[in-house]
């Protein structure tokens, strides 16, 4: 599929992007198609994904563990009614680093984890100076591999300051973290989390007809959509992997028939544990995304019973299993959570676009649902 960026330009290689503008469409980098590395900083880009009103998933969709509740959706999984954009690559350490520098010189929320600075499981971000007077920078090894140690809440605040146009005001408030798709209010506890209110189906639909662009976390059923589904038709079906496929995938990088991912498993081995985001470049989903599964497990906005909300896609400490999914405390951060954005795109901007674990509540590993 096609990508939709705002610009690309070429520039070189950066140490740190702790001076970068907070424009993350607009970082500046680029890939080597053969190899696919970067240089300079991924900007955040986005897969269409279209055939609205398919049908959803329903081979996995009675799977339950009596101990915390039913996982099992009987309505199935990855029916979206609407079209949508949704990152091709897990928000990035760069990326991140960009948020951090705008909104957090005051870090009111503790979006910075001081486990992200590790250069062995974290994301290569460091903090200095006074709080107040907080700047942020990142590891040239890390610029491109998904940010780590993200919260919940941390991964809705930088959807709602992307829809509020990612201001550089340097505090966190209604106008640039705390209010936007999600009212947030200064909610960091799981109770507070986990009462967060999330957009509908029937509102992103509304969204999808109108003319404002909203930036949020994938629903559950965007982010099923985007890795599994076969594409192409309302009725195309569904793959078991998100590397379009039935078959478990490898760890191959440069293996040109696809199917690969970094997760555990032989012979692959990595001293950074996450990849650069889309370094296993042969291997995309059908709609044009790479990593939803291993590297990273991505938030989603599902509501666990009452408790945890969703993760999807595994990481690099786990070997990939069959509809791959999880759940955790919403203030949970570690080493194998990141995150994904999606959008509900404004129709007047299409063309410009194409132009341009710790404090886990449970784990149920290979669950099919």
């Amino acid at each position: 599929m096609r990508t939709k960026t705002l610009i690309v330009a070429v520039v070189a290689v950066l140490m740190t992007i702790g001076t970068v503008q907070a424009d993350v469409f607009n970082l500046g980098g680029v890939r080597n198609p053969a190899t696919g590395a970067w240089t300079g900083v991924a900007s955040l880009s986005t897969v269409p994904v279209g055939n609205p009103g398919n049908a959803a998933d329903m081979r996995y969709n009675t799977v339950y563990d009596l101990a915390h509740g039913a996982y099992g959706r009987p309505e199935g999984y990855g029916a979206v009614s609407y079209a949508y954009n949704i990152g091709k690559y897990e928000v990035t350490a760069g990326q991140y680093t960009a948020f951090l520098n705008a909104v957090a010189k005051t870090d009111a929320y503790a979006l910075y984890n001081t486990d992200m600075a590790n250069t062995s499981y974290g994301s290569g971000i460091t903090q200095s100076g006074p709080s107040g007077n907080y700047a942020y920078a990142v590891d040239a090894a890390f610029i491109n591999r998904p940010v780590n140690y993200v919260s919940w809440g941390d991964a809705a605040r930088f959807a709602n300051w992307l829809s509020n146009s990612q201001p550089t005001t340097g505090v966190q408030n209604a106008s640039t973290t705390e209010r936007g798709v999600y009212t947030l209010d200064g909610a960091v506890t799981d109770a507070a989390l986990m009462a967060v209110s999330v957009p509908s189906a029937a509102t992103r639909a509304t969204w999808a007809s109108g003319t404002t662009s909203k930036w949020l976390l994938t629903s559950e059923d965007e982010w099923y959509k985007a890795a599994y589904s076969r594409g192409g038709s309302t009725n195309a079906g569904y793959w078991d992997y998100p590397t379009g496929t039935n078959t478990g995938p490898g760890q191959n990088m440069a293996d040109p028939s696809g199917n690969n991912a970094n997760h555990l498993a032989p012979p692959y081995t990595n001293p950074m544990c996450t990849t650069v985001v889309g370094r296993f470049q042969n291997s995309p989903s059908p709609y044009g995304t790479f990593d939803q599964g291993g590297n990273v497990w991505e938030w989603n906005e599902r509501n666990f019973v009452g408790s945890a909300r969703g993760m999807r896609g595994g990481s690099f400490n786990e070997h990939l299993e069959v509809a791959f999914f999880d759940g955790g405390q919403p203030s949970s951060e570690n080493t194998t959570i990141g995150f994904r954005v999606s959008q509900v795109p404004e129709p007047a901007s299409m063309s410009l676009l194409a132009l341009g674990g710790i404090g886990m509540l449970f784990r149920r590993r290979g669950l099919r649902g």
